[in-house]
């Protein structure tokens, strides 16, 4: 028989073995968490779906608003990436609408005499709307626009047309213990939990807003994406070749074009380009600025730029500056103006016409070009403000609740004429 002090020794070795044991297992806990993210999923189009996708339909209601372009009685609104409503602006009192365009990835357009050109996602479509009942495509030049930062090869039979925001839940593992805590990395743990959307010569043209990203002067077509600037030959409207791509850098938002010169805004500055030679701009000078977005119009020496917040822009800056271009070589800072949210603006004669986003739009006085900020005329409150043309006596306004249209023959008594609601 053993010594009773043995046996307790053995007892004792034993625990103090399985002790580490029990609190190595018992102390170590798997925790499930729920987590929410967003993310750009891409959506593909077959290239041979695209190529039959524009026909003319019958009219609609608005269901959005976007771009806005004028030409001759007729008014243009773009549904960002559906179509373009036609509509007879004959009488602004009560304009009407004609026809809707089915034109998928459209954002932007600019006519000249009865040709309609437009976006439609990586293509260029060229539409006879002479008859806007019986819209005819006579052309596509393809693969000339960027897909999110990329060209689509010749041979591609699909290609990235969107991207659509999607909402994913999920469950991931953690490991935690007393003395240190493991997260399990499998690459969706690590990643960010939300995103942002990746986002006048030959023949007559027509007028777009400030927020446009194509124009045309004389037998050109010139449009920008984020990155650079394409130049079409327009001679024969009809036949709309592809001419000089020249890079920009990136954040380009906005062209305009004035006298023979095009002013392009971007998120970090204005470029000024030598049009002389309209198959080959020349740049001329980049007036810089902070983070913002930038839509800029131009009258005489003066160019008007506003410079806002948010999201799409990643700025903290709400003003309207007002630049010397007398030099284009050496535009130079003369006054800024505070504003609460500026978008799109326009001139005619001394009247500047500027859209506040949600605080709407303000109209001022420019004769003393030095002090507008004690010359507004108006201030309408009480809707969106995206862009505007003004047109000699009326002017059309665009917002998120729809288009404006208003009398300012006399712009201390500028007067409402009619609205076309969102509906849809």
């Amino acid at each position: 028989m053993k010594p009773l002090y043995l046996s307790l020794i053995k007892h004792l070795y034993c625990m103090v073995l399985l002790v580490p044991c029990v609190l190595f297992t018992s102390c170590t806990d798997e925790v499930e968490t729920t987590i929410t993210y967003t993310i750009q999923e891409p959506v593909y189009m077959l290239r041979a779906d695209l190529q039959e996708a524009v026909k003319v339909t019958a009219p609609r209601g608005l269901g959005s608003t976007g771009k806005i372009y004028t030409k001759s009685n007729f008014l243009f609104i773009n549904e960002v990436d559906k179509g373009i409503h036609v509509i007879n602006n004959a009488n602004p009192a009560s304009p009407q609408f004609v026809s809707f365009i089915d034109i998928p990835g459209n954002i932007d357009m600019a006519i000249k005499d009865n040709i309609l050109y437009a976006d439609s996602y990586i293509d260029l479509v060229a539409l006879d709307i002479s008859n806007p009942l019986e819209v005819k495509l006579v052309k596509r030049v393809e693969n000339v626009f960027p897909t999110y930062g990329m060209i689509v090869s010749d041979t591609a039979k699909v290609f990235i047309a969107r991207f659509e925001e999607k909402t994913i839940t999920e469950t991931i593992e953690q490991y935690n213990t007393r003395y240190r805590t493991f997260w399990m990395e499998d690459g969706i743990s690590a990643r960010q939990f939300s995103t942002s959307a990746v986002p006048g010569g030959g023949g007559s043209a027509g007028k777009g807003g400030s927020m446009a990203r194509f124009t045309i002067t004389g037998n050109h077509l010139y449009t920008v994406s984020m990155s650079d600037l394409q130049v079409f030959d327009i001679a024969d409207a009809a036949d709309p070749l592809e001419g000089t791509k020249i890079s920009l850098g990136w954040g380009i938002e906005t062209i305009f074009p004035y006298q023979n010169k095009l002013f392009i805004g971007s998120n970090t500055g204005m470029h000024i380009y030598d049009n002389t030679n309209p198959t080959a701009p020349e740049h001329l000078s980049t007036y810089s600025h902070v983070r913002s977005c930038d839509p800029v119009v131009v009258e005489g020496d003066l160019a008007w730029v506003t410079l806002r917040s948010g999201n799409t822009c990643e700025g903290f800056t709400n003003q309207l500056e007002l630049l010397d271009v007398s030099d284009p070589r050496s535009p130079q800072l003369l006054k800024i103006y505070p504003m609460q949210n500026p978008h799109g603006l326009g001139i005619d004669g001394t009247s500047l016409f500027l859209c506040e986003g949600e605080f709407g739009l303000k109209v001022f006085d420019i004769t003393n070009h030095m002090k507008i900020n004690e010359s507004m005329l108006a201030h309408f409150k009480d809707h969106d403000a995206f862009d505007v043309i003004p047109l000699g006596t009326h002017l059309l306004l665009v917002g998120k609740d729809g288009l404006y249209q208003y009398d300012y023959s006399d712009p201390k008594e500028i007067k409402l004429l009619s609205k076309l609601s969102i509906t849809r």
